[in-house]
C-alpha cells in the first residue's frame, strides 16, 4: 500500500485514514474497493453523506447526463433550470406531503454553512445574540457552529473565546435530568444571569454524542417551550436527516414544526457538497446577498439531490428503514448481551454499542479496528469514543445488514478475548 504521497505532503489534521488504512479506488452500493482488491463492508457512509450508498445508479446516470450534455455547474445563486428543477421537486414531493412552509436558502455548499445561517437569521429575527443548546452536541468546526458544539478538543482548536451560547444538559445526562423544566426554571428566574436566547438547536439523534435518541415527549415538550419564549425552534438534520430515522425529517416522529432546519451530507444525492437551510416564509428577513457563499449554486449536485429524492420516493427507502429497524436492534442487542456492560442505543439505520463500562482505554476504537481487519466500515462516537457507531445506506435490506452484524459480533468478541 502506498501511502507516501499522503503522509509526505498532506497535513497532520487528516484523521479516517488512521483508522481506516486502506487506499480506496471504487464504491458501488454498500460497499468499497481498496487498491489491495478487497471488499468492505460501509457502514460508515460518509458520516451519513452517502444515505443511498456509493455509485447509485440512478442517481449517477442523472449526473452523468447532465454533465455530458454541458449543463451548467457552477452559477452562484443565479437561476438555472436545475435549480429550479430541484426546487420543484423539493417542494412537491417533501415539504408539500408534510405540510410543511418553508422558504429554501442555499448557503455554502456544507453542513456547518447551513448552520451559520439558521444563527446568523435567528439572532438577526430575535435581535439577540444568545442562542441555547443542548451538552454533548455537535453542530460543525467553523467558528459560529464549533461555541455550539460541546466536544473538549474541538472547542480548544478554536484560538479564541466561544461566545454567546448556553449549553444545558441533555436529557439522558445525570440520570435523567428533566432538562424542559430547567430551561423553563433558568429563563423565568430573573437571577438566573442567563439572556433569554434568540433560538435553540438540537439534533434530535445526537450523533456524534453517541447516538443518544430524544424522545417524542421531549421534542414536542421542547415545541411547546421556545413558542413559550419566543425562541426559534432550529433543528440540525444534517446527519440524521434525508430518511436515516426513518422519515425524510428526523422530527417527522414527533409532530413538531422547527422554525429552521438545516440539511446537507446526503441532501447531495451521491456524497456532492450541497446544504440547505429551511426557514419559515415570515423569518425571511435577509436583505440581497446578507449571507452568500461562492459555491451555493452547485448545479451537479442539484441535479443528485433531484434524483436521490426520486429514489427516496419511488424505492421508499424511508419505509424500508422503518421495516428493518428491527432487524438491527435485535441483532445488535443479542451482540450485545454476551457482556453486561455493553448496551445498545439508536433508531431506523443509526445506531450504536456503547462499551463505556468496559475498564480498558480505547476499547471501542479496538473494535472498530478489528471490524476493519474482518471487513466491515463504522465509526466511533460519544464521550471518550466510547460508542461504536453504525450508520447503514438506507438501500440495505435484512441480509446486507446481517452479514454487518455478523462482522460486529466475531469483531467485538475478538477484542473481548483480548482483555480477559
Amino acid at each position: 500500500m502506498n501511502t507516501t504521497a499522503f503522509e509526505q505532503y498532506e497535513s497532520e489534521v487528516r484523521s479516517y485514514c488512521r483508522k481506516f488504512p486502506e487506499v480506496f479506488v471504487s464504491s458501488k452500493g454498500a460497499y468499497i474497493e481498496g487498491e489491495s482488491g478487497r471488499k468492505y463492508l460501509d457502514f460508515f457512509c460518509g458520516a451519513g453523506a452517502l444515505n443511498y450508498g456509493h455509485n447509485h445508479p440512478y442517481v449517477k446516470q442523472q449526473a452523468i447526463e447532465y454533465l455530458m450534455r454541458d449543463g451548467i455547474v457552477h452559477a452562484l445563486d443565479m437561476y438555472t433550470a436545475a435549480k429550479r428543477e430541484f426546487i420543484e421537486t423539493f417542494e412537491e414531493k417533501i415539504l408539500r406531503p408534510r405540510n410543511l412552509d418553508y422558504k429554501i436558502q442555499f448557503p455554502g455548499p456544507t453542513g456547518t454553512n447551513a448552520v451559520e445561517a439558521a444563527l446568523k437569521l435567528a439572532r438577526k429575527v430575535k435581535g439577540r445574540s444568545n442562542v441555547m443548546g443542548l451538552m454533548g452536541c455537535f453542530h460543525g468546526m467553523t467558528l459560529g457552529t464549533l461555541a455550539l458544539t460541546t466536544e473538549r478538543d474541538a472547542r480548544a482548536g478554536a484560538g479564541v473565546p466561544l461566545n454567546n451560547i448556553v449549553h444545558v444538559p441533555a436529557p439522558y445526562m445525570f440520570g435523567g435530568i428533566d432538562t424542559i423544566a430547567y430551561v423553563d426554571e433558568i429563563l423565568s428566574d430573573d437571577h438566573s444571569g442567563v439572556d433569554l436566547p434568540a433560538a435553540f438547536i438540537l439534533e434530535t439523534v445526537q450523533a456524534e454524542g453517541g447516538i443518544q435518541v430524544f424522545s417524542v415527549e421531549f421534542l414536542q415538550k421542547l415545541r411547546a417551550l421556545c413558542d413559550k419564549y419566543d425562541m426559534l425552534l432550529i433543528v440540525d438534520d444534517i446527519q440524521v436527516g434525508c430518511g436515516r430515522t426513518g422519515h425524510f425529517f428526523s422530527f417527522e416522529r414527533a409532530g413538531i414544526v422547527p422554525d429552521i432546519v438545516t440539511l446537507s451530507k446526503s441532501i447531495g444525492g451521491l456524497g456532492l457538497p450541497m446544504a440547505l437551510t429551511l426557514l419559515r416564509p415570515e423569518l425571511d428577513i435577509w436583505s440581497p446577498g446578507e449571507h452568500n457563499g461562492t459555491f451555493r449554486g452547485n448545479n451537479v449536485a442539484f441535479v443528485a439531490a433531484k434524483a436521490a429524492i426520486d429514489v427516496m420516493t419511488n424505492d421508499k427507502l424511508d419505509a424500508n428503514v422503518r421495516a428493518n429497524e428491527a432487524v438491527l436492534r435485535d441483532g445488535l442487542e443479542a451482540i450485545a448481551s454476551c457482556d453486561e456492560r455493553l448496551s445498545v442505543r439508536g433508531i431506523g439505520y443509526i445506531w450504536g454499542i456503547d462499551c463505556g463500562k468496559i475498564p480498558v482505554d480505547g476499547f471501542a476504537r479496538r473494535v472498530i479496528c478489528k471490524c476493519f481487519e474482518n471487513g466491515l466500515i463504522c465509526e466511533l462516537a460519544g464521550r471518550k469514543d466510547c460508542v461504536v457507531k453504525l450508520m447503514p445506506p438506507l438501500i440495505a435490506d435484512k441480509q446486507t445488514l446481517e452479514e454487518g452484524m455478523a462482522i460486529l459480533e466475531k469483531s467485538l468478541k475478538e477484542c473481548l478475548a483480548e482483555i480477559a
